[in-house]
């Protein structure tokens, strides 16, 4: 692994869930970091690294859509690493689809763009893709989704992430600007409090309040604790690989009964308190990842062990007062 003492990483969308763990992790091996997002409210970072922890991360205030802006944090901040997290989510995509174009593509090319600029000093841009730009119907026959299998998106959200794939391979052919994307599919761990496959995660904080919760879906999925998904993201960026690479992320392939359980098992007072609907997500729940080894080693933390650190780091906050469950994805 580089020292990280010379490592100096832009991760913009710092203020989401992957975001959050990746800035905690790199931190506490002492990477400098610095965030680039629009304004908001940086609740998660303080849920999961507590609010002391801020004072030594540097906060770019910057829109994604303004290429002068990230030209300038890159160059002000002499930026070696870029992992790229800004997005809005599918119920935003929906709700706004040219917001969500200009945030979702024109983001992402800008975040290209700028670092094209840099004649080389940056690595591979490191970028969130997602398994939503498939439709179950992109899975084989033994209902398993391979590697190259071809997408057919069947909402804004995929097909945008489904375009920065495409514009990753011309920035490779065109500019030999390298990149690596990583296509996760239900992101649970503190932190996670939006997005269509959010439930899990409120759940978890829910059970912890005595409050009744409905996860909105049922089925399998394969689930990716955050931690582990930040994990993923920095040995992406560290990698030094050439050329255009995206892999599906790896995780926990488990039912949503499996996921209620493990929360139980964590907090047997909240038996009963938990469920959900039976139609499953509309994507391929079987997702192959044999080339993410080239990442090297990656975590799989086993379901139990992160529902519990799950719930251990929500319980922490709460007693200490700094976590507000209206803030985190529950309804008042």
């Amino acid at each position: 692994m580089p020292d990280p003492a010379d490592e100096r990483f832009l991760i913009t969308g710092a203020l989401g869930c992957i975001g959050a763990w990746t800035v905690k992790t790199l931190v506490e091996e002492g990477a400098t970091v610095v965030t680039f997002d629009k304004g908001g409210d940086p609740k998660r970072l303080r849920l999961v690294m507590g609010a002391d922890a801020l004072d030594g991360i540097t906060m770019v205030n910057g829109d994604i859509a303004d290429l002068d802006a990230i030209e300038r944090a890159l160059d002000e901040h002499d930026i070696n690493h870029v992992i790229h997290l800004a997005a809005l989510q599918v119920p935003f995509a929906k709700a706004n689809p040219p917001l969500g174009a200009i945030v979702n593509v024109v983001g992402t090319v800008n975040v290209f763009e700028a670092v094209k600029r840099q004649s080389g000093r940056i690595g591979p841009v490191v970028y969130a893709g997602s398994i939503g730009m498939y439709a179950s119907t992109d899975a084989d026959s033994d209902g398993r989704l391979r590697e190259g299998a071809v997408a057919h998106p069947q909402n804004h959200y995929g097909v945008y992430k489904l375009a920065n794939e495409g514009n990753a391979k011309v920035y490779w052919q065109e500019d030999g600007v390298a990149s690596v994307g990583l296509r996760p599919m239900v992101i649970y761990g503190p932190g996670r409090d939006q997005g269509m496959t959010s439930g899990p995660t409120r759940a978890v904080l829910a059970a912890l309040v005595g409050r009744e919760f409905e996860i909105a879906f049922g089925g399998r999925v394969l689930f990716q604790y955050s931690r582990d998904a930040a994990a993923a993201f920095i040995a992406a960026s560290r990698s030094g690989l050439p050329g255009a690479r995206v892999y599906n992320l790896g995780g926990t392939l488990a039912s949503i009964d499996e996921f209620i359980a493990a929360l139980e098992r964590a907090v047997p007072a909240a038996a009963g308190l938990v469920r959900h609907l039976e139609p499953p997500l509309p994507f391929p729940e079987e997702i192959e990842s044999a080339s993410l080894t080239e990442l090297g080693e990656l975590p799989v933390t086993p379901l139990d062990e992160a529902v519990a650190a799950t719930v251990a780091l929500f319980r922490a906050r709460l007693e200490q007062g700094q976590l507000v469950p209206e803030e985190h994805g529950l309804e008042s």
